[in-house]
């Protein structure tokens, strides 16, 4: 069996070894020779290329993706080619267009934050007034790690976004943390589901990953699996799809935003859970069995490297991370340092949930440079 992933990022990098693992060939279209998952990269070309990705996608029996940001068009070139897109072109909509994703959490009643769709900057001062003066705007497509987002208490304040097409304007949710469920779906309909974690963030970008999130048995994780296995089955998903959540300060649970890939908030799974998000989206993508999702320790917490050292001297911390505390599991993605890059991640797994959060932040200081 051979899959294709279009999109050479440290997702992709991170299906290598699970697919040796299972005997599966994996073949990556990158977007240059320096692509974080080059020791799988098979071609070089762009995702907004159709005749690249159709030349790629040939010799595949099945094509996933690191990201989302494939136009609608090549997708549908691929899927008239007769290749297998998992998940298909219907479902990653709702990943590439939060628009799109609103409209249709609406119609499945599945929680979310108020929201509407604004055109001008009267359409935002409009809504702004239900919401006691400030809003979320978010550009409808192409928004990742706090870009695209923007907190606004004026029309005006979005105006060089509203030059450009409608926003999705949304209510300032009150909450007290994020969490993140990730369920997996293959063909046949098999679904399972990870526990609930709780994901920190700093400056709209994922820093630190608790599993399974404290304080969640029972009501909360059992809303959040229902509606990560809701909304995997009503789009037809398949393989790994994140659901991001907040939980609001009186303890609703909504939707924030999807990924239809393996997820950062899913990265612990490597080292702390049976099944690893990234063979089991392999397994779902080829319709084969899906892995058991229990966890090997009462706790995991991942956090990710970022950054780097001001030097760039990555590899002389190493050795001495390693040294320091060999339980720590090491995960470097082939980047080059740079603020704010997601470099790499490390987890550690345990029973003492304080020590592990206080081991794990001080293994990722060392690498960026913050120690």
């Amino acid at each position: 069996m051979r899959v294709g992933v279009i999109g050479g990022g440290q997702l992709a990098r991170m299906m290598v070894p699970a697919a040796v693992e299972l005997g599966i060939d994996i073949a990556v279209l990158g977007e240059g020779p320096d692509a974080a998952a080059r020791i799988a990269v098979t071609d070089i070309g762009a995702a907004t290329d159709a005749e690249a990705v159709l030349g790629f996608a040939r010799e595949a029996d099945v094509v996933t993706f690191d990201h989302e940001h494939v136009p609608q068009a090549v997708l549908a070139a691929l899927v008239e080619a007769g290749v297998a897109v998992r998940p298909g072109p219907g479902a990653l909509a709702h990943a590439q267009d939060k628009l799109v994703l609103r409209r249709r959490m609406a119609e499945l009643g599945v929680p979310q934050p108020v929201w509407a769709e604004v055109a001008d900057e009267v359409e935002l001062d409009a809504f702004l007034v239900t919401t006691g003066g400030r809003a979320v705007v978010k550009t409808p497509r192409g928004g990742y790690d706090g870009k695209g987002v923007r907190v606004v208490g004026s029309g005006a304040e979005a105006s060089d976004w509203l030059a450009d097409g409608p926003l999705l304007a949304e209510e300032l949710v009150d909450f007290r943390r994020e969490l993140a469920q990730q369920v997996a779906r293959r063909p046949s309909g098999e679904i399972v589901a990870w526990p609930l974690v709780e994901t920190v963030q700093g400056g709209g970008v994922c820093r630190e990953v608790i599993a399974p999130a404290p304080r969640s048995a029972g009501r909360i994780a059992d809303i959040a699996c229902d509606i990560a296995m809701t909304v995997a089955e009503a789009l037809d998903v398949t393989g790994v799809l994140a659901v991001e959540l907040f939980e609001t300060v009186d303890q609703r649970i909504l939707v924030n935003e999807l990924a239809m890939r393996p997820h950062n908030s899913g990265h612990w799974t490597i080292d702390g859970s049976t099944t690893s998000q990234f063979e089991q989206h392999l397994r779902a993508v080829l319709d084969l069995p899906l892995g058991a999702t229990g966890c090997h320790a009462p706790w995991s917490v991942m956090v990710n490297v970022l950054g780097g050292p001001a030097d760039g001297d990555l590899d002389s911390r190493v050795p001495a991370l390693l040294a320091e505390d060999p339980t720590v599991k090491l995960h470097l993605y082939g980047k080059t340092p740079r603020p704010g890059r997601k470099i790499g991640h490390v987890t550690v797994t345990g029973d003492d949930l304080d020590d592990l959060v206080f081991r794990a932040r001080a293994a990722a200081a060392r690498l960026d440079g913050t120690t």
